[in-house]
């Protein structure tokens, strides 16, 4: 069995011990969090308020990151010093740069570090792809992805960082819809180049956007529609919807429908679900973090790497870029992304383009 430990206990860690104790290839060790207050709440485990005390004591196999955005390259580093292998939960960094320094670290270590990006293993979302892939739907040409939700203000004041620049990095689009530019990503292929805008709906005290629209132009010749928000009243049904010349698909309400000829929804899979959590947690995380365990043993490569999930933050940087002039979003190319004059680390970029 691996040992595992957990480091930082905030809501998110919940579904990840659920996971960890359902799996058969790992056991929880340890946890970790900064608030010595947590103690109380986790007396069956070995508990430490430093991480590297317990990556110094408890001799881990695995390391699940649970931290605040700010927080994930650094901890990642220090897990991988220690000899861990790291499940981290996304992002995988609060920007562009620093996404790509988690890319040169995955690239140059044998420890292995998977992101959380558990909605890839949605029975709905691999039916999809697996249709995508083997039937005659002819090519892709326009895909939708439509994240409506709500956050009250609370929910920022009741831990800033939040809502902080220099600790999330980006509000929605990082923190609520990153999964679905991730599925966005992985259906549309390589990008091409982006306009967008970021604006705040919302009359909170935050430094970062609640609201965002984009469209995404893809090498294929491929055309995504984005829109994300945190300023609805309540946590809408995600939706992707993918075009191709001769059918289309939506996944709404945890189900993969296909519009027949008369233009009539019949549903082709459903996600499975986990009794009492929220409504968009499925079986993604155990599915994904059994995967990565299983990886780690058998020495395969069977899990979501940080390569993979690079063209994300790509997304989010260009549609930053694109958003400048809120009174006339510029189109942002790819290439200018990889190349741009303004970048501080050049020879990154270049190791960037050379390995996604």
């Amino acid at each position: 069995m691996l040992r595992v430990g957990l480091i930082g206990l905030g809501e998110v860690s919940g579904v990840h011990v659920n996971a960890i104790n359902a799996s058969e290839c790992g056991e929880l060790v340890a946890v970790c969090d900064s608030d010595p207050d947590r103690k109380s709440e986790w007396t069956e485990f070995p508990f430490f308020s430093d991480m590297e005390s317990m990556l110094q004591k408890m001799k881990l196999d695995v390391v699940h990151i649970c931290l605040p955005h700010y927080l994930h390259q650094s901890a990642t580093e220090l897990c991988v010093k220690y000899g861990a292998h790291v499940y981290l939960e996304k992002p995988i960094a609060i920007n562009y740069e620093e996404s790509l320094k988690q890319l040169e670290l995955a690239e140059s270590t044998d420890r292995k570090i998977c992101v959380s990006f558990q909605n890839r293993y949605n029975k709905s979302f691999m039916k999809l792809v697996e249709i995508l892939q083997n039937e005659d739907v002819g090519e892709i040409t326009s895909i939708k992805g439509l994240v409506t939700w709500f956050r009250p203000e609370s929910y920022y004041t009741s831990k800033p960082w939040r809502g902080r620049k220099a600790e999330a990095g980006y509000g929605s689009i990082i923190n609520q819809s990153i999964h679905t530019l991730d599925l966005i990503q992985l259906i549309g292929g390589k990008l091409e180049s982006c306009k967008a805008t970021l604006s705040n709906l919302t009359d909170y005290d935050i430094e970062v956007e609640d609201t965002a629209s984009a469209t995404f132009t893809f090498q294929s010749g491929v055309k995504a529609f984005f829109h994300a928000t945190n300023a609805y009243t309540e946590n809408s049904s995600v939706e992707l919807q993918v075009i191709t010349e001769k059918e289309k698909f939506t996944i709404k309400d945890s189900r993969l429908y296909f519009t027949n000829e008369n233009g009539r929804k019949e549903v082709i899979e459903e996600d499975d679900r986990i009794p009492g959590s929220k409504f968009y947690y499925g079986m993604g995380h155990r599915i994904l973090i059994e995967r990565f365990y299983r990886s780690i043993l058998n020495h395969t490569e069977d899990y979501v790497h940080i390569r993979e999930v690079v063209p994300s933050m790509e997304m989010i940087e260009m549609m930053d870029r694109s958003s400048k002039d809120m009174g006339n979003a510029q189109r942002v190319k790819r290439e200018e992304l990889l190349h741009g004059t303004t970048s501080k680390n050049r020879s990154t970029r270049v190791y960037a383009e050379e390995t996604i």
